[in-house]
């Protein structure tokens, strides 16, 4: 299969990477000059420098170029630029997976219902979503993912083309609830970062992923997912890994907010996109509007836009009442 993969940073250079031993694989960036040098250089040096790209592994500046004879797109862009991504392919009509995880900060929106703005009436898309840390991905270390779309179809056809020995894809109808799970949990992740950077242990830490994982279901049912997906690889796989493993950006937040720095300084020095900060607002936004109530996510908010000190947040929390386990 011919793939084009759209957007150059750290999760679309690995899955490239992981791709192209199996496909014809082009990767571009919106940056022409960073693709020119990865193209001269075959290694990311911003995003994945450890990864010297495989010579099957074609690079493309140009948009039109990348993208005429893909018989398949995948969207590697953060959430808040999927829409001007998915317009630039309206007139293609090619099948597309976003692999982003947030809701976009104007409009609340998971990246489905963006498609669905913008793409015309039964376009075939869908989303690749999982616990998958791109550099483990790139070294082509043994991943789970799940191909999600309204298209049982699209998702179970797709699904089949990318698996491979060391990256195993699941499909699923359930795109709202994969997409949830792959947003909010990223929020979580800043909680427990905030968490293991105030040394409150290990049982604090079980604590939050666990009611984090009670509060990401609670929306995720609510806008029309599957309870099931919330135990699957989308719902605790990529929570786990997120609010756990060394690799994520979203963690590595809550470790910086809880050692006193400026968040500005934090993403400067990530020098990543950090989904769980833009994502934080919008759900919180959402979940007020539907009355969920959502502890945790509030408390995040109240760290990373209202001045609350992250100890702070953390008392307000422990000092909720008791109640039934829901």
């Amino acid at each position: 299969m011919r793939i084009t993969v759209l957007g150059a940073g750290a999760w679309g250079t690995a899955i490239a990477v992981s791709l192209s031993a199996r496909h014809e694989t082009v990767l571009w960036g919106r940056d022409s000059e960073q693709c020119r040098a990865i193209a001269a250089e075959r290694r990311n040096e911003r995003y994945l420098p450890e990864i010297a790209l495989p010579p099957q592994l074609a690079i493309e500046a140009g948009f039109a170029a990348a993208v005429s004879a893909a018989e398949l797109v995948l969207v590697a862009s953060p959430t808040a630029a999927l829409a001007g991504v998915l317009a630039r392919l309206v007139p293609l009509r090619k099948p597309v997976v976003w692999l982003c995880k947030g809701f976009e900060p104007q409009s609340a929106e998971l990246p489905h219902q963006i498609a669905a703005r913008i793409l015309p009436a039964g376009s075939a898309c869908g989303a690749l979503s999982g616990p998958s840390f791109a550099l483990e991905v790139a070294r082509g270390l043994p991943t789970a993912l799940t191909l999600a779309s309204a298209d049982a179809g699209f998702s179970q056809a797709t699904a089949r083309a990318l698996h491979g020995p060391r990256l195993r894809v699941y499909f699923s109808s359930d795109i709202g609830g994969v997409e949830v799970g792959g947003a909010v949990k990223n929020v979580m992740a800043i909680a427990t970062g905030i968490a293991d950077g105030l040394g409150l242990g290990a049982n604090a830490g079980a604590a939050l992923i666990t009611r984090g994982l009670a509060e990401i279901t609670r929306l995720g049912v609510r806008l029309g997912g599957r309870p099931e997906t919330f135990t699957g690889l989308t719902g605790a796989g990529d929570l786990i890994l997120t609010c756990t493993g060394e690799l994520s950006r979203n963690r590595r937040v809550g470790l910086g907010l809880a050692q006193g720095k400026k968040l500005a300084d934090i993403l400067r020095e990530l020098g990543h996109v950090a989904e769980g900060v833009y994502t934080a607002a919008a759900v919180e936004k959402r979940a007020s509007q539907l009355g969920i109530d959502m502890p945790i996510t509030q408390a995040v908010c109240a760290v990373l836009f209202g001045g609350v000190a992250p100890r702070e947040a953390v008392e307000q929390l422990l000092a909720r009442d008791p109640k039934g386990e829901t």
